[in-house]
């Protein structure tokens, strides 16, 4: 239903974080600290001793293996350790012309950060520069006279 802002934050130990709540994001659901992917990226990321034995072969992963198998899960698992703050922003997006997703995404930091669009350097009246690579990457557009 639209395109929805799912965040991770250290802020509390479940990775909830009320700033991100009011504003309207939900809480990856798929986070449980004690599940063993997750506790081992934690427990790799603290200094403990890890065994990589325990860890599941490839073809033995389930569902719950997914996102720390990703690499914000390793970035928050090690900032986290190192006692920082941590807010991970994160959407789903379908494979193919996803700029409008990057677009989303890009204006939930601003929002995160506190930033109006009126105070970003973009062209057009605070618009968001769009990198010159992404203005070709589908190729030109198609002939019409093929239509």
């Amino acid at each position: 239903s639209g395109l929805q802002i799912y965040y991770l934050s250290s802020s509390n130990s479940d990775g909830s974080d009320h700033y991100c709540q009011q504003l309207g994001w939900k809480r990856l659901q798929e986070y449980d600290p004690t599940q063993r992917c997750w506790k081992y990226l934690s427990d790799l990321a603290e200094g403990n001793g890890v065994q990589e034995n325990h860890l599941p072969f490839e073809d033995e992963l389930e569902d719950e293996d997914y996102y720390p198998s990703l690499p914000f899960a390793a970035l928050f698992s090690c900032f986290k350790a190192k006692g920082l703050k941590v807010t991970c922003l994160l959407c789903y997006c379908s494979e193919g012309d996803n700029i409008a997703d990057a677009f989303n995404l890009a204006g939930a930091a601003s929002k995160f950060l506190g930033l109006g669009l009126n105070s970003l350097h973009g062209d057009e009246g605070g618009k968001w520069v769009v990198p010159f690579s992404w203005k070709t990457v589908y190729g030109p557009p198609p002939d019409m006279s093929i239509f």
